[in-house]
């Protein structure tokens, strides 16, 4: 493995699906970047708010991304990039785990 390379063979051993909301788990933080695995269970949501480019990946599950107030469809195997400024949230129709990359 490359010098300072992290890994997670198992997803699911990191995700954290909690009653009381998200509880992202952060996977790697560095000046560039942020890597979050987070869940959510059915039924709850982040709320849409501004950030940075983002690559969201849906792990398992069935929700909406919500880009710029477009609702876009966020189900096992989507890949979901959100441009830099542009306001993105995400709901779960079902429990929902997904990889999200920040780029700061």
């Amino acid at each position: 493995m490359a010098s300072g390379a992290v890994s997670y063979p198992n997803w699911r051993e990191k995700v954290v699906f909690s009653p009381e909301g998200p509880s992202p788990q952060v996977l790697l933080v560095d000046e560039k970047a942020k890597v979050v695995v987070a869940g959510l269970q059915a039924g709850q949501s982040i709320p849409p708010h501004p950030e940075t480019l983002g690559v969201f990946h849906c792990l398992e599950g069935t929700g909406w991304m919500t880009v710029d107030g477009e609702r876009i469809p966020f189900n096992s195997g989507a890949i979901v990039v959100a441009p830099a400024g542009t306001s993105r949230g995400v709901e779960a129709e079902t429990q929902l785990a997904f990889l999200a990359v920040r780029v700061l």
